[in-house]
């Protein structure tokens, strides 16, 4: 598991996008202040995304997705990690 600080490992990958001013002020209404979540004032996010890379570092799974509601399932994850597992 990767928990991506400022989404720096994200960015590498082109799985981030920034949000609108106008976006960020309705997050900002919310509650949702992604500058402190984040750790930096890029208010950035993420694309939901599933890579499984096994111990010499090729990729065996990935999934990722723009629209935030399709998320990988954890199931199919747990498919490929017993896979490897052989």
């Amino acid at each position: 598991m990767l928990r991506d600080q400022g989404n720096k490992v994200a960015a590498q990958y082109s799985l981030v996008f920034k949000l609108p001013d106008d976006l960020k002020q309705l997050y900002l209404k919310f509650g949702i202040d992604l500058a402190r979540a984040n750790g930096d004032d890029s208010w950035t996010l993420p694309m939901p995304a599933r890579f499984v890379v096994d111990r010499p570092g090729i990729v065996r799974a990935a999934d990722a997705d723009p629209d935030y509601t399709h998320r990988p399932e954890p199931a199919r994850t747990v498919e490929v990690l017993r896979a490897l597992r052989g």
